[in-house]
């Protein structure tokens, strides 16, 4: 009973992902609560992030209602794949006064 958090979160993700044989997740329980970290193939990140992040939040909502259920505090983490980059607030900062210039 106790894993149903995981179990759930492997069901929904190996649904989302193309490559559902690279999840991987790994669940931590210590006094703030339960930590549970994903890892997926680096092609199926947008998958799970989701347009603005929206996907990823409603797959959290849902781990927290699985864990209020069972008592617990659940947090998830997506673990970024190596050598992926962000943009940084200089780069949008340039690309917003770009767009400003059209």
């Amino acid at each position: 009973m106790a894993d149903m958090d995981k179990e759930f979160l492997e069901y929904v993700v190996k649904a989302l992902v193309d490559n559902p044989n690279d999840v991987k997740i790994d669940r931590k329980v210590d006094e703030m609560g339960v930590l549970i970290t994903l890892s997926v193939n680096p092609a199926d990140m947008g998958k799970i992030i989701g347009r603005q992040g929206n996907t990823a939040k409603a797959i959290r909502t849902l781990l927290r209602v699985i864990g209020m259920k069972n008592n617990a505090r659940v947090n998830l983490k997506i673990n970024e794949p190596e050598g992926a980059s962000r943009p940084s607030a200089s780069s949008v900062d340039q690309a917003m006064e770009d767009l400003k210039g059209i």
